[in-house]
């Protein structure tokens, strides 16, 4: 990156935090049908913001959810094309009263960006569109070609990208795939992601009497939905923390030894990470670190169990159902269409009499690895590097991105993870923010990497 773009970031910093500002106050949350208006108004900032920075072919695509975005510059004659990743989408914001600044309110303190979408995806895939202005500016052309895939489903699991990237999967061709939806191991850490879990969920019903009934007539004469689906729930795990579903382990790859080291290099202190989560112990599968049970091992939760009275005080009474909300994350080799059917057969072998349990099947993603020797990694790395002036790490993520699978499957390019956002961030919660620092480094190291590529490929 030549000092002209340095240049123009810095002088043009403020314009661009006005602009990210815009974008921050929408408050596109997918997951709420009554934001609906606000979701086509986050694709239609994003379309405008394409046309400014020069993108051509700027389209935005209906589906029978939220829309895509989509825009390209192609006159790089005969360099790679990339394809950029991102979502204009945000989460729920609840609960309100956690907040310390209305969350579509943009609002910076201590050179820290709060507000909803700041970190996650708002914030980062802002950053994309001004990187390239950077060089555009500047350089009057970009060293590669580029495409935009800007989604409005990501927050509740993409269910209409996979069709749309099958039904374009020739406009959205590229060599290389670039997603910034991820973080950063701790501050002035740059950090690759090369692989994330995968993920399926479902919901167990359990349903007892036609109705709920008083505990002192009828209890010890039927079986209570709560204790039916806390002995199922129960029978999922064994006193080591593992999974005891039939068949859950027998696809799961090991670790090579290139990836033990590399995180052995990342000196991970555990004992840190107990006090930071503010428990007495941390707790997972036997036999394994916590950046390998957290990373590389696939897990089995449950995310929210209820049923019965919820109210202050007591009211005895058999509830006449329970539900819990189960979810899975999986990793590489482990088939999400294979573990739901394993978890559906261990619920039915392990029913309890005297109860009726119905399955809901919901989320659905699967894992993915691109090797971290791969060039459009290690030109990550180079980049990074040159701006934080620390060697980058590597990473697997714990969480999932379901539709890099899709990308993957269809696209059959490799995926580069470059994220800028802290763990510490609050990412889904309240008072969600972004450093400020991350949004200057990583303007300065997005830009590199596009030169460092072009020479890598």
């Amino acid at each position: 990156m030549n000092d002209n773009i340095q240049t123009y970031l810095k002088e043009n910093r403020d314009a661009h935090l006005n602009e990210l500002f815009e974008l921050l106050s929408i408050p596109s949350i997918s997951a709420l049908p009554n934001h609906k208006e606000d979701v086509s108004h986050g694709a239609s900032w994003v379309a405008a913001a394409l046309k400014k920075i020069g993108m051509e072919n700027v389209t935005i695509y209906p589906t029978k959810g939220h829309p895509v975005v989509y825009g390209d510059w192609l006159h790089a004659e005969g360099k790679p094309t990339i394809l950029i990743y991102g979502h204009y989408d945000v989460q729920p914001v609840d609960p309100l009263h956690l907040w310390d600044s209305p969350p579509f309110e943009p609002d910076i303190r201590d050179e820290k960006l709060y507000a909803r979408g700041a970190s996650d995806d708002k914030g980062q895939t802002f950053m994309h569109l001004k990187a390239l202005e950077a060089i555009f500016k500047t350089e009057g052309a970009l060293p590669l070609n580029f495409k935009f895939c800007i989604e409005g489903e990501e927050e509740v699991g993409s269910p209409n990208l996979p069709a749309f990237v099958e039904e374009n999967k020739e406009l959205l061709a590229a060599d290389v795939i670039v997603i910034s939806d991820t973080g950063m191991l701790e501050r002035g850490k740059p950090t690759i992601c090369y692989g994330v879990r995968g993920l399926c969920g479902l919901q167990i019903d359990v349903k007892g009497a036609n109705g709920d009934l008083h505990s002192g007539l009828y209890g010890g004469g039927i079986h209570n939905p709560i204790n039916a689906l806390v002995q199922l729930v129960n029978s999922f795990h064994n006193e080591h923390g593992e999974v005891i579903v039939e068949g859950f382990y027998e696809k799961v790859l090991s670790l090579t030894d290139e990836e033990k080291q590399a995180f052995s290099d990342l000196n991970f202190d555990e004992e840190k990470q107990r006090q930071e989560l503010g428990v007495p112990a941390l707790y997972g599968e036997k036999g394994y670190s916590y950046l390998e049970r957290t990373w590389v091992r696939p897990t089995l939760d449950v995310n929210g169990i209820y049923g019965g009275f919820q109210g202050d005080g007591i009211k005895t009474v058999i509830p006449a159902e329970a539900h819990a909300k189960i979810t899975c994350r999986l990793v590489p080799n482990q088939d999400p269409d294979e573990i739901v059917e394993l978890l559906k057969q261990h619920i039915e072998v392990n029913k309890p009499a005297g109860v009726e349990v119905d399955i809901t099947v919901f989320d659905k993603g699967a894992p993915y690895v691109t090797p971290f020797d791969h060039p459009a990694i290690q030109a990550a790395s180079r980049a990074y590097e040159a701006v934080y002036r620390v060697p980058t790490s590597y990473t697997r993520g714990g969480g999932s991105l379901p539709i890099i699978a899709t990308l993957d499957e269809v696209l059959h390019a490799p995926i580069v993870l470059m994220g800028f956002g802290l763990p510490t961030e609050n990412f889904h919660a309240p008072n969600e923010h972004f450093h400020l620092e991350n949004f200057d480094k990583g303007l300065e190291t997005l830009c590199t990497y596009w030169f460092e590529l072009e020479k890598s490929l």
